[in-house]
């Protein structure tokens, strides 16, 4: 199968990117860079997490940069929620969709999340339920899809199945991440593929870290597997607090430039990403978060 016509980018650098910074970066800062993406053309955001903030202090302003950012037409702000009162505490934000996450790997659910897989699914299922009545979409998303730092391999028959169930219970489309960046292309290609012949319908986007400079080969594979979604995070941030050694995420101005060259349509400004890493880089300054000048 060849690359898709139109590629869908979910920019996740404000949640996933800033998660594992060793400083805070000014919530004014956080508004800012989520409003240049808008800017760019991005119009599905992972803005933010409502974990408890003595687990990712990063996050701990969650409630004040969603009041801050833009709402513009077409535009969804996203947020993750690692149970029902972090669900119910997005809902008073006004997110229009929600992000469920549950690792294919039983040793990396317990760190994460301290369930196991069979009650994360019970409990996912319920917030699911929820925010149907609610009328908040539902995104679901498979960690350690590819890998475990904990356990190694992870059989491609779990990820599967736990896909199904995310499908199932109500997740409108289903995220496949590789958490530490240990796939390979024809790894990649298999599970996607596997996942697209066996469940009817489902809606599957890949989440790739870009361990020795596999990320953008990785995502290619999803491509060519049948998948037309890509997470992706500005500056290549990201990594995971309860995954040792969890690179960046592949970046977003490198996706969509790489792309563009292929003949597929994003959508997005390579300039205005452009000028969205550049204020990031500048706002993290070498270590040293500070805020910056406004972008424009």
């Amino acid at each position: 199968m060849g690359l898709p016509e139109r590629v869908e980018i979910v920019e996740v650098g404000p949640r996933d990117g800033l998660q594992n910074e060793p400083c805070f970066l000014p919530t004014g800062a956080k508004v800012d860079l989520i409003n240049c993406l808008i800017r760019a053309g991005i119009t599905r955001i992972e803005a933010t997490s409502f974990v408890r903030p003595e687990w990712v202090p990063q996050l701990g302003d969650a409630a004040e940069v969603l009041k801050g950012v833009g709402r513009p037409p077409g535009v969804v702000i996203s947020a993750l929620a690692p149970n029902l009162k972090g669900y119910q505490r997005a809902r008073e934000c006004g997110v229009q969709e929600v992000n469920l996450v549950i690792s294919a790997s039983q040793a990396h659910n317990m760190k994460n999340v301290n369930r196991t897989v069979r009650e994360s699914l019970r409990d996912l299922s319920l917030i699911a339920g929820e925010a149907r009545r609610d009328g908040i979409m539902v995104r679901g998303s498979v960690a350690t899809a590819f890998g475990c730092p904990y356990q190694g391999r992870v059989d491609p028959r779990q990820v599967a199945e736990i896909a199904a169930t995310l499908w199932e219970i109500g997740c409108r489309e289903v995220v496949l991440a590789d958490t530490i960046g240990s796939g390979s292309p024809p790894l990649v290609y298999e599970v996607f593929s596997g996942i697209l012949a066996k469940v009817p319908g489902i809606r599957l986007a890949g989440h790739f870290h870009d361990t020795r400079g596999k990320g953008l080969a990785n995502a290619m594979a999803a491509l060519r597997a049948g998948v037309s979604v890509l997470d992706a995070s500005v500056g290549g941030l990201g990594g995971c607090p309860f995954a040792p050694g969890a690179p960046g995420n592949i970046a977003t101005e490198e996706l969509a430039g790489i792309l563009s060259h292929m003949g597929v349509e994003t959508g997005l400004s390579l300039p205005g990403l452009n000028r969205c890493a550049l204020f990031l880089r500048q706002a993290l300054g070498r270590g040293q978060c500070r805020q910056p000048d406004p972008v424009t």
